[in-house]
């Protein structure tokens, strides 16, 4: 099967909105979730900023005998899971086992659930075997649970590409459905704001150290450096296009389009692969760079990593030749969530001829990027291109587009 594959539902958590309309709200309004971290006291570590998802309660929507069982993230795949299948008007339970799947990513979750475990048995001499059944337990979980939660005993599998994961589960997904399964659950959620995963991100030496929320990161600004790390992400219902015809879903957009690369190793002389992946996805999707109406950017908010970025689009569609957005600046680098979290903001974007600014930047006007900045701009919005990139040289590319 080669058909159409579309996007029927979606469900986002973040920390500028929990659900698609507050959030899709503050996006366009300009309105930053970036605060000082309250899950734990950061007065000790050189990093303090983050962005945290607010008003979540996951005994709300979980059961008692599962919380215990669970960290923050997975609380947040399994409960944006069943906002996305209600958003798509899909019952589990009355869908055929095999029809559907769960494809998610994961890059820095699961740290809060190992630290739990390590806790619980360090005393009893177990720690070693603990964090391998820990993480092992986590990977499993991210899509195991939400297939066990709603009787889906399609294709299932973690994608593990650092901040590339996001699109690459998507892709995994597209490739599922075109194999014959009708519908899979896809997208991430990334949540380790908790003392063990804060201080394997303060150790790259990524992190922005600034205390000012709007001055600490900027993507693309002669001021960049480094990130702020956010929880959250969005999930995503796709199916095949005549199967979600079939039962009169509404269509936010088609998966057009997708291309993958890895850097090559420093040091090489070979340059960055960041472009060759924007052109697989334009081939993929039978695309000309003139057909994209906007590009989400990655924005790595380091002057190398930006840099890099800026020339691969303007190698593609020109200097200032198109919109170039990175709303994450509202939310901070959500890891493998950020991507997914970009899509549902292209398929909006689509959906209202609107795209969301890029907040608190002075661009460095070096890169030539025709940055949306400060306030939404109102334009049609017919195809998007998502980049995204993960620690380790990965490189990925979407390309949406509004449904026929």
């Amino acid at each position: 099967m080669t058909g159409q594959v579309v996007v029927t539902g979606i469900s986002v958590a973040a920390a500028n909105g929990l659900g698609v309309h507050d959030w899709w709200s503050a996006t366009c309004g300009g309105k930053t979730g970036i605060a000082r971290i309250t899950h734990f006291d950061p007065s000790p570590y050189p990093a303090r900023l983050a962005g945290q998802v607010p008003g979540f309660h996951a005994e709300q929507h979980l059961s008692s005998r599962l919380l215990p069982q669970t960290d923050r993230v997975t609380r947040l795949s399994l409960v944006a899971a069943d906002w996305a299948l209600a958003d798509a008007a899909v019952t589990p339970k009355d869908v055929p086992d095999f029809d559907m799947g769960v494809i998610t990513a994961s890059s820095a979750g699961g740290f809060e659930f190992g630290q739990g475990e390590l806790r619980n048995l360090w005393s009893r001499g177990s720690q070693y075997v603990s964090a391998y059944q820990s993480f092992a337990w986590f990977y499993a979980v991210n899509s195991g649970q939400i297939s066990i939660r709603n009787g889906m005993k399609g294709p299932s599998g973690v994608v593990v590409s650092e901040g590339a994961g996001g699109l690459d589960a998507v892709a995994q997904a597209r490739r599922q459905i075109r194999k014959g399964t009708p519908l899979v659950v896809t997208g991430a959620m990334d949540a380790s704001i908790c003392p063990w995963g804060w201080v394997a991100q303060v150790s790259t030496g990524k992190l922005s150290t600034s205390d000012e929320p709007t001055r600490a990161y900027l993507p693309f600004d002669r001021d960049a450096r480094g990130y702020v790390p956010g929880e959250g992400g969005a999930i995503l219902i796709t199916e095949e296009a005549g199967a979600a015809r079939a039962r009169g879903a509404r269509v936010y957009g088609v998966i057009a389009g997708y291309g993958a690369t890895t850097d090559p190793r420093p040091g090489s002389g070979r340059p960055p692969a960041l472009r060759r992946a924007i052109d697989l996805a334009l081939a993929d999707a039978g695309m000309k760079p003139d057909a994209i109406d906007v590009v989400f950017a990655d924005g790595a908010a380091d002057p190398v990593a930006d840099r890099v970025e800026a020339e691969a689009i303007n190698a593609v569609f020109g200097d200032r030749r198109v919109p170039v957005t990175v709303p994450k600046t509202m939310t901070g680098r959500l890891y493998s969530g950020a991507a997914p979290l970009d899509l549902a903001a292209a398929f909006l974007a689509i959906r209202d001829s609107v795209v969301p600014p890029t907040m608190n930047i002075d661009p460095c006007r070096d890169y030539a990027l025709d940055l949306v900045i400060g306030q939404p701009r109102r334009t049609p919005v017919r195809a998007a291109l998502v980049l995204a990139r993960g620690s380790g040289g990965f490189n990925s590319a979407m390309i949406v587009r509004s449904a026929p």
